[in-house]
């Protein structure tokens, strides 16, 4: 059974930080470009961090670009997100994504979600 399961949420003060983990489980983790996306109340969800599938890439959205670190560790089946400086308008639930084309076959997979707050 496949899984993706988010950790590491919560509230924290603006200019705090935040670590979370995703552990992904069931599929063949190291052929999988991971990402982590996030999903504000009345926004459309959006791309915030992306790691090719070992690690060698990262791209990240203008507004956590410096900020926010992605990675992964693929003995552990594990993807991360290095959150600081941490401002009120990073308030979201981060979603973990894993994506895998090959010969026209697409598979894509989410976790559940994993709510940040960032509020003084």
């Amino acid at each position: 059974q496949v899984q993706l399961v988010e950790s590491g949420g919560g509230l924290v003060q603006p200019g705090g930080s935040l670590r979370l983990s995703c552990a992904a489980s069931g599929f063949t983790f190291s052929s999988y470009a991971m990402s982590w996306y996030r999903q504000a109340p009345g926004k459309e969800r959006e791309l915030v961090a992306a790691i090719t599938t070992a690690g060698g890439s990262t791209n990240y959205a203008d507004s956590v670009n410096g900020r926010f670190t992605i990675s992964r560790d693929n003995a552990k089946k594990t993807v991360y997100l290095q959150m600081n400086s941490l401002k009120p308008e990073d308030t979201a639930v981060y979603y973990c994504n894993a994506k895998r084309q090959r010969f026209g076959l697409l598979d894509t997979y989410w976790g559940q979600g994993t709510q940040v707050t960032v509020s003084s």
